[in-house]
């Protein structure tokens, strides 16, 4: 997926997208963990996606306030120069 298309995407189908990604790369986890997973570059492909996906929403202004509150991980940019 190029960023040119995350672009064309409408915020909410963005969302969408960033969810299945994330759901697609547990599966991939637990799969290469089982020892049945036949296409190893995938996991590295969809955490480019993923990685994609939340550039565009940051050159937009952030991740909409529903899905940074299910984010785990991150902190607030507050206090820091």
């Amino acid at each position: 997926m190029k960023a040119s298309e995350i672009r064309r995407m409408a915020p909410e189908e963005r969302l969408r997208k960033l969810n299945e990604l994330r759901l697609e790369l547990v599966k991939l986890r637990l799969q290469a963990r089982m020892g049945t997973l036949t296409n190893t570059a995938r996991i590295r492909n969809v955490k480019r996606d993923i990685a994609r996906i939340l550039t565009v929403f940051n050159e937009e202004g952030g991740v909409p306030v529903s899905e940074a509150s299910t984010t785990s991980g991150e902190t607030s940019s507050e206090g820091q120069a």
